[in-house]
């Protein structure tokens, strides 16, 4: 942690940036300002401060994609929080391969990481910094002497932006060092075991819910609302059996529930050059916030970063794809599906948005973008078929929280013995995707998943759920072995960076990894 370069340490990412994310629409605080109590003084100066907890999730640094990241010592792009969660929770499933040469890129779908993968320390400090910086402004904010009620939902929404930050943590590192707005600033973290980790943040996004300050419903101005805090706290339910021993699905079925009644639904009309699923995936889905409960958001003019869609969209497109059909200037050629995952898929279903015609399905040679079929599910095209802005950088957000999750997840509850209005739910799914009703089973609804939020970043953790991730179910270079095999049951986890581990001597390794070679 200490390793980290808080850009955000006193009010200086809020001065230094050149950006802004799309519809925050905020001004840079005036830099001759220099202290919180000059500055945060009104709703707009509280609008700009908490851009650079949402810029964190957007971009790399606070000076454009060719500037300084915010984490020193990493290449501003692959420390990019979006194109980071993709490496860990994509490329380590059936969903996605790369075959670049990038370092150890490749690891993550051979899985066989070490404790001194860079693309893992980047993930890692990349989220203790969206984590710090979001202590950072709930500690001067509290302080002000400004409208309370303004005040008090800017905290909350930045509480909800850190749980965001800590759901990835307690997901893909267990037991991680803590701090919270209340921690000693510079004193070395102490390290919290998982089952910890999730109560506190189930009581801090519960006592956001109680506190009634962000706004409920459908939000169309890129801020958090009550969906956002719910859909986490929702997502934190799911997964408590695996994070601490004990299963809550009643609890969110309930929250579920809640949510579902709070006027989000799915996108089903479409504008006609694309099927409404789709459209979810356009340089111009900041449109669809009935379906999209909270996006990393893009611009290629004014938010432009090398990860978030940037990455998805450029390394998606290589060979012989048409750019002009992506809305790019050219592909990097990297990542591909492995033909286990895409078998998964009808040929009528509006999800099999796959570039096939001079690819071929098997892969032989991971490092040949032609081995293995491309994606086409994120674009950056308009639904009237237009590019976006500019063909250098994509204007496509990335929906982190989709109404189409929802449905899912109270699927699953129902499967659990929670009910939720699952069955419909599951259906409504299904016909939005142009297929029929199939029997609501564990095995149909993990497919399902996959199908619906491929590339959104949630498969390895679905996986895991379902028992299928480490063993019982294999794809195509798993285990680096072409026909895939079983690895070890400790990669459920992702191991502390050895650095840390070595810079704050009172962390102790996730089990398994000591005995891994560096």
């Amino acid at each position: 942690m200490k390793k980290i370069k808080y850009i955000l340490g006193v009010l200086v990412a809020a001065v230094a940036m050149t950006s802004c994310v799309k519809d925050l629409d905020v001004t840079p605080i005036d830099p001759n300002a220099n202290t919180a109590n000059k500055i945060l003084v009104d709703e707009a100066a509280l609008d700009s401060y908490i851009s650079g907890v949402y810029l964190g999730f957007a971009t790399s640094g606070y000076y454009g994609p060719d500037g300084s990241a915010s984490i020193s010592g990493l290449d501003g792009g692959a420390s990019q929080y979006i194109r980071g969660l993709y490496h860990l929770n994509e490329l380590s499933t059936d969903v996605s391969v790369c075959g670049w040469n990038d370092q150890t890129i490749k690891n993550f779908h051979y899985m066989n990481w070490t404790t001194d993968d860079t693309f893992i320390y980047a993930f890692y400090s990349r989220v203790l910094m969206q984590i710090s910086v979001a202590n950072e402004f709930i500690r001067e904010a509290v302080k002000l002497d400004v409208n309370e009620t303004v005040k008090n939902r800017y905290i909350d929404e930045a509480r909800v932006l850190r749980a965001i930050a800590y759901y990835h943590a307690i997901d893909n590192f267990g037991n991680v060092p803590f701090a919270d707005e209340n921690a000693i600033v510079g004193e070395v973290p102490a390290q919290i075991s998982r089952a910890d980790l999730f109560d506190w943040l189930e009581n801090d996004l519960k006592g956001v819910l109680e506190n009634k300050n962000l706004p409920e419903g459908p939000m169309s101005n890129g801020h958090i609302g009550m969906g956002a805090a719910k859909f986490i706290l929702a997502k934190l339910y799911l997964n408590a059996e695996v994070y601490t021993g004990t299963a809550k699905w009643t609890e969110c079925a309930a929250l579920l529930q809640d949510l579902m009644n709070d006027g989000y639904s799915l996108h089903t009309t479409s504008a006609g050059t694309y099927s409404a699923y789709q459209e979810l995936f356009l340089a111009d889905n900041d449109r669809h916030n009935e379906e999209i409960i909270f996006a990393i958001q893009q611009d290629g003019l004014n938010t432009k970063s090398y990860g978030v869609t940037n990455y998805i969209i450029f390394a998606s497109t290589g060979g012989e794809m048409d750019v002009t059909k992506v809305g790019i200037s050219s592909g990097w050629g990297g990542l591909r599906t492995t033909p286990e995952f895409f078998d998964k898929f009808e040929g009528k279903d509006a999800r099999n948005l796959f570039y096939t015609s001079t690819q071929k399905k098997e892969i032989d040679d991971i490092g040949d973008f032609t081995n293995g079929y491309a994606f086409m599910k994120f674009l950056n095209m308009n639904s009237d078929g237009s590019a976006g802005k500019e063909a250098g950088f994509v204007d496509t957000d990335f929906p982190l929280m989709r109404y189409a999750d929802v449905l899912l997840m109270a699927a699953e509850c129902e499967l659990h013995g929670a009910p939720c209005n699952g069955k419909a739910s599951f259906d409504a799914v299904r016909t939005r995707a142009g297929l029929d009703p199939i029997a609501l089973t564990a095995d149909n609804l993990l497919d399902e998943r996959g199908r619906e939020l491929y590339q959104e970043c949630w498969r390895r953790s679905d996986l895991i759920r379902f028992g299928k991730f480490t063993s019982g179910y294999n794809w195509q270079w798993k285990g680096s072995v072409k026909e895939g095999k079983d690895v070890e049951s400790y990669r459920t986890l992702y191991p502390i960076p050895a650095s840390d581990l070595t810079a704050n001597t009172g962390l102790v390794q996730n089990d398994g990894y000591n005995s891994v070679a560096e």
